[in-house]
């Protein structure tokens, strides 16, 4: 069946796409393992994938036919996430960015998404977002980088870091300044940004696993059109916040689709090692916890309900459930992982190394952590010396 067939309900929807992959299980089975070489390749890779699944229509499914998607919502996509990780396929790294930076296009903007999604799914573009910077994580009211009014567009200037798919971004979500410091998050203001634009500058950063994870990405006079602000001058408060709800909830859901598969294969190779095991059962009780938590999340949203400071929990859970499922493989095959010269013992170490950063990007989590317990528990604000 075409994922293109008109379904009645999602649990038609899923059953479609579980015969599809077992359909053409032949063309997905050099997806299913990490990829050797570096991020270059992976991303080359991952492109491939993205291709297969928008010409058989399934990643089209979530999105609206207005900006070519084919129907449905956030529950097709997780439905695609979740089967994509049971059948062992690796889930795209770029699938994070677009269920970070699509639903705000889809929002705000939805002719550039129109113009730009289709593109995406297809694998011809990947974007970036463009929100961290050396003096401002956590604390976007703090950003420095500036758009200033200029004839009938905006002048960019400032520097962005962390960017996830940076060094191979053609286009970047970016928030800026358009008015004092002072105001902090009273005159934020988002754009959509051509990374080939003259003045922009991306470089590369190593990460501790060696590769090149992420960018910097600098900007200097950069002129952007006036049609590229997404939303409202001065509204890219709101804006983020609608961003956030995404990157922490629709990515906690389809990183516990990928963490599953992994703890999969480590009970697998779990002998009797006490520590092991006990690692094990830490493991999956957390990401027990955060399915339950997320699966609550993609039905919010799907209802187009505004999760506020609750999306917090997710985040959270997320990274004590990354970094204890990869914890539980590093301990099932420590002599692998720290000698292990095979693609998947180097793959496992890249990947440990990488969810010691869960409590960090997207959010710190002791940021979280204070806002679940003021917004939520109603606790005092915590004096900082």
């Amino acid at each position: 069946m075409s994922a293109a067939t008109a379904l009645v309900t999602l649990d038609e929807h899923t059953e479609a796409l579980r015969r599809w992959i077992d359909d053409n299980a032949s063309s997905l089975d050099r997806f299913r393992g990490p990829v050797a070489e570096g991020v270059q390749e992976s991303v080359d890779h991952c492109r491939e994938l993205m291709a297969l699944l928008c010409d058989a229509g399934w990643s089209r499914w979530g999105w609206p036919e207005s900006i070519g998607g084919l129907g449905g919502g956030e529950t097709h996509r997780a439905v695609l996430y979740d089967e994509l990780g049971a059948a062992g396929i690796e889930i795209p790294e770029a699938f994070v960015v677009l269920e970070t930076v699509a639903p705000v296009l889809q929002k705000f903007s939805p002719d550039i998404a129109a113009l730009h999604l289709p593109k995406y799914l297809a694998g011809e573009e990947l974007w970036g977002q463009g929100f961290s910077e050396p003096e401002a994580g956590s604390d976007l009211g703090s950003i420095r980088t500036t758009a200033r009014a200029d004839g009938g567009g905006f002048v960019l200037n400032g520097q962005k870091t962390w960017m996830t798919l940076g060094p191979s971004a053609s286009y970047a979500v970016v928030l800026a300044r358009t008015g004092s410091a002072a105001s902090r998050h009273r005159a934020l203001t988002m754009f959509w940004v051509d990374l080939s634009a003259p003045g922009v500058t991306v470089r590369p950063i190593v990460a501790s696993n060696g590769r090149e994870e992420f960018a910097e990405v600098f900007f200097d006079g950069v002129a952007v059109p006036a049609e590229h602000v997404i939303g409202t001058v001065d509204a890219g408060w709101a804006v983020a916040m609608y961003l956030l709800q995404y990157e922490r909830g629709m990515y906690a859901w389809l990183r516990q689709s990928v963490l599953h598969h992994r703890l999969g294969s480590v009970v697998e190779a779990v002998d009797d090692d006490v520590r092991a095991k006990r690692a094990v059962g830490e493991s999956f009780l957390l990401l027990a916890a955060l399915r339950a938590r997320t699966t609550q999340t993609v039905v919010a949203l799907d209802a187009r309900k505004t999760l506020g400071p609750r999306v917090s929990v997710d985040k959270v859970l997320l990274s004590s459930a990354e970094q204890a499922t990869y914890d539980a493989a590093r301990i099932a095959d420590i002599g692998g992982f720290l000698a292990g010269p095979d693609t998947a013992s180097t793959a496992l170490r890249h990947e440990w190394f990488y969810s010691r950063a869960t409590s960090i990007f997207g959010g710190a989590v002791d940021v979280q952590r204070d806002i679940i317990a003021q917004h939520m528990l109603g606790l005092p604000r915590e004096e900082r010396s």
